[in-house]
């Protein structure tokens, strides 16, 4: 049995289709080309059918991205695998990634199929991905309610039929460690072929066992992992792919000496980057990536990791590339030296045209705030770096504000929607919740504010301020994030950040909802 584990990350396909995580073809692009510096050896790159904006960023990643192999998801439609087919063509390697439901209840009341049928599909699908590539992928969704001899079977006939990775989802999140570990066992043990392809696993965390289900299953036969970055993904999200690759680092002795292809020190900054792209926080008690995974406070604590590490840290915040100058501070003082190393640390490629715009910025940020911290620089260098692939419905042209102790906050706000300039004054509870109010009236359109959330991303007073805001438009949910040294600019460039990908993508994110009523792995 190989002693190599393959990272199957789908972190810009089942991730993004969490509420609120959509990504532009721009920041699925960024996202992809960071994955391959972290070396995870699959990149699912979207679901290509789904809408257009899907298959553009399947495409474009397979045009401009290299080593990982770069895979679409497909139904077992032949329309879905020539569409994926398509849309992977540049690629250097490239896989197709079909499925169909084996469980009683999916078969019976989505697919309103028998399980002849879907053992007839499956079978077709597979052969007809054949004739684009030589790597195929076959999901049993829902594999851990299916019937055990059924779900054989089909393995058993798509692997004659040329699939070359076979995969065991818990789609819902039902099973528990111990279970899921027998149904790879049995199927090792029952399907005689399946020696001759990959056994996969693909875990949600419904139950918070997502990521002790997929390393069971490596230690009962997997060699490849379906996981996402920050553990993303629809409802409770799938398998932490940081967490399954330190698991497998750290204890080694238990796996068996199992090995990843994933380059540790990249992980934070990976993580970091999908929050920046997505607009989320990631919880300060995270296993591996959080803040407070390497922070100590307890007296008894500090004073065994001061005298050896190992008292407290089962692993080196540097193994998976926490900066280790991350508090030394740039100022308005620093030359373009300083930044230019800052840079290479935190792992930011960039041209001597990026470097000069980030250092003009940073110096502008330095006469607003005392010290810069690396999160300033991150902050600095996602707004410098990301692009709109599409015009903005909306600007904020000027927005003005009265506040105080004995005065009703009111706001005023210019803005251009789709080219026409509009004014508007509205009151609110606050100057935040005021100048919220007021871009609603001048758009004349109420979306539904899901989630609000701000947070200071260095100490001081002058910190900058970080805001997050979720929200819903006539059933299309987006999230924005926008940072500035005065929190109501944060709050507002977060609002018209979520508004404007959800107008821009209403379209087709509806388009996609369509598609995935019908099931998904």
């Amino acid at each position: 049995m190989a002693d190599r584990v393959y990272i199957f990350d789908t972190t810009l396909r089942d991730g993004e289709q969490a509420p609120g995580f959509s990504m532009t073809t721009e920041e699925k692009l960024q996202m992809a080309h960071q994955l391959a510096r972290l070396g995870v050896d699959i990149i699912e790159a979207g679901f290509a059918i789904a809408s257009k904006g899907d298959f553009e960023a399947v495409n474009r990643i397979a045009k401009e991205v290299k080593g990982p192999v770069i895979c679409s998801l497909a139904r077992a439609l032949e329309q879905d695998i020539e569409v994926a087919a398509k849309a992977l063509e540049p690629a250097e390697r490239k896989r197709i990634h079909t499925f169909i439901a084996t469980s009683e209840i999916h078969m019976k009341y989505k697919l309103r199929m028998d399980p002849n049928q879907v053992l007839e599909r499956a079978v077709s699908a597979v052969r007809f991905a054949r004739r684009f590539t030589d790597d195929v992928e076959f999901s049993c969704e829902d594999a851990t309610r299916s019937d055990r001899d059924f779900m054989f079977k089909v393995i058993e006939e798509v692997i004659k039929a040329g699939a070359t990775v076979i995969n065991i989802p818990d789609t819902v999140g039902y099973a528990v460690p111990e279970e899921f570990a027998q149904l790879i066992e049995d199927i090792v043990n029952n399907v005689p072929n399946i020696d001759k392809v990959i056994l996969s696993v693909h875990c949600h965390d419904d139950l918070g066992m997502a990521v002790a289900n997929s390393l069971m299953a490596v230690k009962h036969g997997a060699r490849q992992v379906e996981c996402t970055v920050n553990g993303i993904g629809e409802r409770a999200g799938n398998a932490a792919l940081e967490e399954i690759v330190m698991a497998l680092k750290v204890r080694k002795d238990f796996f068996g000496g199992l090995e990843t292809n994933i380059n540790t020190k990249e992980l934070y900054k990976t993580s970091r980057l999908l929050c920046r792209i997505t607009g989320s926080f990631v919880p300060p008690n995270k296993a591996v990536v959080g803040d407070n995974a390497f922070a100590h406070e307890s007296g008894i604590h500090q004073h065994g990791v001061l005298s050896h590490r190992l008292t407290y840290e089962i692993m080196n915040p540097e193994d998976v590339g926490f900066p280790p100058s991350r508090r030394i501070v740039l100022g308005k003082h620093s030359g373009r030296h300083a930044i230019k190393k800052k840079l290479e640390e935190l792992g930011v490629s960039y041209t001597q045209e990026d470097l000069e715009r980030i250092y003009s910025k940073l110096k502008d940020l330095a006469d607003k705030k005392k010290d810069i911290y690396d999160e300033d620089v991150e902050a600095l260098v996602y707004q410098e770096f990301m692009k709109i692939e599409e015009e903005e419905p909306v600007k904020v042209i000027h927005f003005q504000v009265q506040s105080g102790d004995n005065l009703m906050p009111t706001a005023t706000v210019k803005i251009l929607f789709k080219g026409e300039e509009r004014t508007a004054t509205a009151t609110g509870n606050g100057p935040v919740d005021a100048t919220i109010n007021a871009l609603k009236n001048a758009l004349g359109i109420k979306p539904k504010l899901l989630d609000y959330s701000i947070k200071a991303l260095t100490p001081n007073t002058d910190a900058q301020a970080e805001a997050r805001v979720v929200l819903d438009l006539e059933g299309v949910r987006a999230s924005g994030r926008g940072v500035d040294t005065d929190i109501i600019k944060a709050s507002v460039s977060a609002f018209v950040d979520a508004l404007n990908r959800a107008l821009m993508r209403k379209e087709y994110i509806l388009q996609r909802e369509k598609i995935r009523q019908q099931g998904t792995v």
